[in-house]
């Protein structure tokens, strides 16, 4: 038996219950996510437009790895893990800056070329003949797609980029991203919470009418979410046609240009879409954003994004901009709180689980494609820690034994 929510059929018998709380909050099971969900998963380092000269670059942190992106002297963009060949020191930094013509490390002075190879060690003469490639920066994998930076420090099960968001290409291409630009940079945040809470948080729209009055008043009844499919989800919504309760909202709705660059169904639409497992790409009339979230423990996440304009952007546009930032602000501020609240609880005894609403059902989907990953996840007792990995390699083995035989088909 099934039913239909908007355009997505749901089974009637689905597990409502969610992810058990043990999840989120084991150490053990953190190692595994970082390898098996955050590494080997593309991630958002940024837009072509924050490193638009030669020399250019940004710094990224994610899971106990470092990565370096950078314009070359060709133009093209690079990445390259933040770590001199030498002694591993970071070669740079900052968050983000120039070098002019290479890259020095600031612990011995060894010099490499835009292009990752390595120029000259200093002292070369206490060295052996040193390959300028053997001994150049690591490469991680790069892709951009649409004006976006897009990294990914070990091979994975996605396909590239193009072949990943092919899905969102056609809706997307509306916006013109590649020809976006910066507003304030990058920004990061810390929170005290597990990453899946972060992530629980955004993968629904159920909470929208209670706890952030800001967007319903700008959405009312048109805001729906679509669950996760390969690695990607949907959620959107149109101005509400009573809108203007809140002076943000009023005034946004009031002022928001409707660029004639888009089509009718998207002037007045604001969108997020997802990417499996921790990004959003989000986009309104006037401009267009990123957010993700990653681990820096099993109760620390980090929160980063950025916010992108039109190069030519009108006063009203600016306007516009400002107010759904304000918006946004609130939500996240809201959103934040929520996390902390349902994080917290997943210690107490008494907390049974999740019981989740069909409008809830992207949780779900999230969930399942966690589980897909790491089964160890769908063992609703705790195992001890030090048995987690050895229980879902077992797992895998057996899944992958099933698959291969057939056994998973037969009665």
């Amino acid at each position: 038996m099934t039913k239909a929510v908007r355009n997505i059929t749901i089974p009637n018998d689905w597990d409502r219950s969610g992810l058990p709380g043990w999840c989120y909050h084991s150490d053990a099971l953190l190692d595994l996510e970082r390898e098996r969900v955050f590494l080997n998963h593309w991630q958002i380092a940024g837009h072509d437009s924050d490193i638009p000269e030669r020399g250019n670059y940004l710094t990224m942190d994610l899971c106990g790895e470092r990565a370096l992106i950078l314009r070359d002297a060709e133009g093209t963009v690079r990445a390259f893990h933040n770590i001199c060949r030498h002694r591993g020191s970071r070669l740079v930094a900052d968050q983000k800056g120039t070098c002019r013509s290479a890259l020095v490390c600031p612990f011995h002075g060894w010099v490499y070329n835009l292009d990752g190879t390595l120029r000259g060690a200093a002292r070369p003469n206490s060295f052996p003949p040193l390959d300028k490639h053997q001994y150049g920066l690591a490469a991680i994998e790069v892709e951009v797609w649409k004006g976006l930076i897009f990294i990914r420090f070990r091979p994975g099960p996605q396909p590239s980029v193009a072949e990943l968001l092919a899905p969102f290409e056609a809706e997307l291409a509306h916006y013109q991203l590649e020809r976006m630009v910066p507003t304030e940079g990058i920004w990061t945040q810390e929170t005290p919470v597990n990453w899946k809470s972060v992530r629980d948080v955004d993968n629904e729209g159920y909470h929208v009418a209670m706890a952030h009055p800001a967007l319903q008043d700008l959405y009312g009844s048109t805001y729906y979410d679509e669950p996760w499919v390969d690695g990607l989800c949907r959620s959107f919504a149109t101005y509400n046609p009573h809108a203007g309760r809140r002076w943000s909202v009023r005034n946004y709705v009031r002022i928001s240009p409707q660029p004639e660059h888009l089509p009718d169904h998207l002037k007045k639409a604001w969108i997020y879409y997802g990417l499996f497992p921790n990004a959003v790409i989000a986009v309104t009339p006037e401009s267009v954003q990123f957010y993700q979230e990653f681990p820096l423990g099993v109760g620390r996440t980090q929160l980063r994004g950025a916010i992108y304009r039109y190069p030519e952007e009108s006063r009203a546009q600016k306007l516009a901009r400002y107010l759904a930032y304000r918006i946004d602000r609130d939500t996240q501020a809201e959103d934040i709180q929520l996390t902390v609240w349902s994080n917290e609880s997943m210690m107490s005894k008494s907390f049974a689980g999740f019981y989740l609403s069909d409008l809830e059902y992207g949780v779900r989907t999230h969930h399942d494609q966690l589980r897909k990953l790491l089964p160890v996840m769908t063992s609703k007792d705790r195992p001890n820690e030090s048995d987690v990995s050895r229980i879902n390699a077992g797992m895998l083995a057996s899944h992958q034994h099933q698959t291969e035989t057939g056994e998973a088909a037969r009665p």
